[in-house]
């Protein structure tokens, strides 16, 4: 939800002031829908908050995953290759694995 689009805060709905006229509205009727509408808004407000965190959380340990497994893999790699020339050697003799 983009923060920009909202028009209007849970305060300026409390505040919000209609004129009466003869046949108008129930105002308690209205002022109690009003106070829903504020309940969810603040509701919205807090689950948007929590997301956020949520999301910066997890963008920060998606970093740190990443960041602790490059270094470590590239060692992985090597240790592999190495030890797959040296099964090379092994089965198919030692000239052959240096021609390559």
């Amino acid at each position: 939800m983009n923060v920009n689009r909202i028009q209007l805060s849970g305060k300026e709905i409390l505040e919000k002031n209609f004129k009466t006229a003869m046949r108008g509205y129930n105002q308690e009727e209205v002022d109690e829908f009003l106070d829903t509408i504020i309940q969810d808004y603040e509701a919205f407000q807090q689950e948007i908050e929590r997301l956020e965190q949520e999301n910066e959380r997890l963008r920060k340990h998606s970093d740190q995953t990443r960041t602790r497994t490059q270094a470590p893999n590239h060692q992985v790699n090597y240790d592999i290759l190495k030890r797959l020339s040296n099964l090379e050697k092994a089965v198919f003799g030692k000239n052959v694995a240096d021609s390559q």
